[in-house]
């Protein structure tokens, strides 16, 4: 954990204070204490094959060799396998764009064919609707994003944004049955608004029982979707006077997801003319 840490919030990407003032701080204060609470949190949702976001990322990989027939293979861009430049077609798996974690993506394979989001993709939306559809229950739908510094955030607010109202046009939802909120907050500064668990907690509050929560951004079930909400979140929610808090799954392994990446890639391609049809992943 603190390599993994050291790595990813080293990126200057990821925090963008002067390095003379954040690097201190990062290896003399949080690399001492945050990777033994970041170790007790993965230990809550540690599978028998592993970190769910590997294992996740792993199946997709295969069943899109499968369905496509083209070389198809994964990396991380902290940790490993590490990511580096290559003639492949890079999938940054992060469908809204932010500087922090696609345009870090995009800094690493600098001059290697990337595709920059997509979030409005109508294949992206429609796995995401056909997720939803199988497993929502509650009237109320939260779709949480992960959280970023207001500051500098406008471009990622906005696509998260029309990715939730497309979503929500997708299930036929009316104003007051779901809400974009914001998860996963960290430091002191101000970042984009409604949090996630607050706003989980006034609900209760105010007598909202049941909700479904959705995380559109993650592709993926992990630590922030299956600690940070399933667990912490709804344990909030329930202390507050809720009931019951469904944590509807990420993308994952829906077959409409892996049919949408191969499109998503596929029309890459065809836009600018290259010929190698189908993806790596960069998680």
């Amino acid at each position: 954990m603190r390599a993994y840490l050291a790595e990813f919030l080293g990126d200057p990407k990821v925090v963008e204070l002067p390095r003379w003032l954040w690097l201190p701080i990062l290896h003399l204060i949080i690399l001492r204490t945050r990777p033994e609470k970041s170790a007790e949190k993965y230990a809550q949702i540690w599978t028998p094959e592993g970190s769910p976001l590997r294992v996740h990322t792993e199946r997709q990989v295969r069943l899109l060799r499968e369905k496509t027939g083209q070389p198809v293979d994964y990396a991380m861009r902290y940790g490993s396998p590490p990511l580096g430049p290559t003639e492949a077609l890079v999938f940054p798996l992060y469908p809204q764009y932010s500087e922090s974690a696609t345009g870090s993506v995009l800094e690493r394979v600098k001059g290697s064919p990337a595709i920059r989001d997509f979030h409005d993709h109508p294949a992206y939306i429609e796995a995401l609707a056909a997720v939803v559809r199988r497993h929502r229950r509650n009237p109320l739908l939260l779709m949480s994003f992960h959280g970023l510094p207001k500051r500098g955030g406008e471009e990622y607010e906005r696509q998260c944004h029309a990715t939730g109202k497309l979503l929500a046009g997708k299930l036929g939802l009316r104003d007051g049955e779901w809400q974009v909120t914001f998860q996963s907050r960290f430091g002191a500064a101000k970042w984009l608004e409604p949090y996630t668990q607050p706003t989980l907690e006034a609900l209760a509050r105010k007598g909202t029982k049941e909700v479904d929560v959705f995380c559109p951004g993650f592709v993926s079930d992990c630590l922030e979707t299956l600690e940070e909400i399933a667990i912490t979140a709804r344990h909030a929610f329930v202390a507050a006077g809720g009931r019951d808090l469904n944590l509807i799954p990420c993308l994952n392994e829906a077959p409409e997801w892996i049919d949408a990446m191969a499109t998503i890639a596929s029309a890459h391609f065809a836009s600018d003319g290259a010929a190698r049809p189908y993806p790596s992943h960069a998680g």
